[in-house]
């Protein structure tokens, strides 16, 4: 049995101490950058400033030819770009993969301090947690690094959701989960090709109405709603990430032209207690701002519960509604992440009055 003290004891001789909070500085985007693509890779010291979390991809996405190019290409960009506020993180190759041991090493001996948080794809089970855990500690030892590298582990697999709670509560490294659609999609045989949302068969039929005879008209049209096939994971995954501390973000959608049904996909993630989702286009960093953003009526409104109930006990009724100690809790949940994004977005505290 391993003692609860034990907990944040650094797992390798010279590694740094473990956190005990995690850092929440704005997270409303992951945006995705190939980081095999000299390209995308020069416009990086421009995409930094307009987002919260800039990542590196070494794996899905990344040819079997380009991986190694895209590893040289996560420790160039580390080196050679000032990230200013932004987080810098990567996604390595699953650990099953014959890449993933390299990525991790090169990410932790060779990026230095730049890089912030790994992503983990395809994680099952605590064990995959522990294992990169250790490897970490030893590689911080040797590299001399003096803070510890944050661990973000997706979810793309049924037995990865069944384990969730084990996995959020496997190291002190867990900063966060994301949800992978496409992959867990695939893993539980669901009926969907597509990346993220919702889908048009997926959905409630009111019911039949009833004819002059008496009889219900089967035939008869009646009004759909297509239903959320991500829901009960999301919430899930929510419930697990608040228990132990740690943050839960949407992951990508793939219809990069449909922005509506991608913010309405982001807004719901948002509602269920989100703090961010995956960016694979810049077209959708605008969509993740806003929606992850508060929107100022509710900052607004937030504000005037808190000043009207003092010291946030008892109830009392506000615009015909009541509001109790419950409600005070829910309003400084909105008012202090609208403050802390503020911080970073002059614009953005504007539109809040602050």
């Amino acid at each position: 049995m391993r003692p609860a003290k034990d907990f944040f004891r650094p797992l390798a001789v010279g590694a740094p101490e473990p956190i005990r909070e995690v850092p929440f500085p704005p997270s409303r985007m992951i945006h995705f950058f190939p980081a095999a693509n000299e390209k995308m890779r020069s416009k990086v010291p421009a995409i930094a400033p307009t987002v919260d979390i800039l990542l590196a991809n070494l794996e899905d996405g990344v040819p079997a030819d380009q991986k190694e190019a895209a590893r040289a290409g996560l420790v160039e960009v580390a080196q050679t770009v000032d990230f200013g506020q932004t987080q810098f993180w990567t996604r390595v190759n699953s650990l099953d993969s014959p890449w993933a041991l390299d990525d991790i090493t090169a990410a932790v001996l060779e990026c230095g301090e730049a890089l912030d948080v790994i992503m983990i794809p395809k994680v099952e089970g605590p064990e995959d947690i522990h294992y990169v855990d250790r490897l970490l500690a030893q590689l911080e030892a040797k590299s001399g690094r003096t803070r510890p590298l944050l661990v973000h582990a997706i979810l793309e697999t049924a037995r990865g959701v069944a384990n969730v709670e084990e996995i959020c509560a496997a190291s002190p490294r867990m900063q966060g989960l994301s949800l992978g659609p496409a992959d867990l999609a695939a893993n539980r045989r669901m009926k969907t090709t597509r990346v993220g949302g919702g889908h048009p068969g997926y959905l409630v039929r009111e019911d039949p109405p009833v004819g002059d005879d008496g009889e219900t008209v089967i035939d008869a049209t009646r009004a759909t709603h297509q239903q959320d096939l991500w829901h009960y994971t999301i919430a899930r995954m929510v419930d697990a990430c608040v228990t132990h501390g740690i943050l839960p973000f949407y992951g990508p959608f793939g219809d990069i032209k449909d922005t509506v049904a991608c913010e309405d996909q982001f807004r719901n993630a948002y509602l269920l207690g989100c703090v961010g989702a995956w960016s694979l286009h810049p077209v959708q960093i605008d969509v993740a701002k806003k929606v992850f953003s508060p929107d100022p009526a509710d900052v607004a409104h937030a504000q005037r519960v808190i000043e009207a109930m003092g010291d946030g006990t008892g109830a009392l009724m506000l615009d015909g509604k009541m509001e109790d100690d419950a409600s005070v809790k829910q309003c400084h949940v909105v008012v202090e992440l609208a403050k802390r994004l503020s911080e970073r977005d002059p614009e953005l505290a504007a539109t809040y009055g602050f």
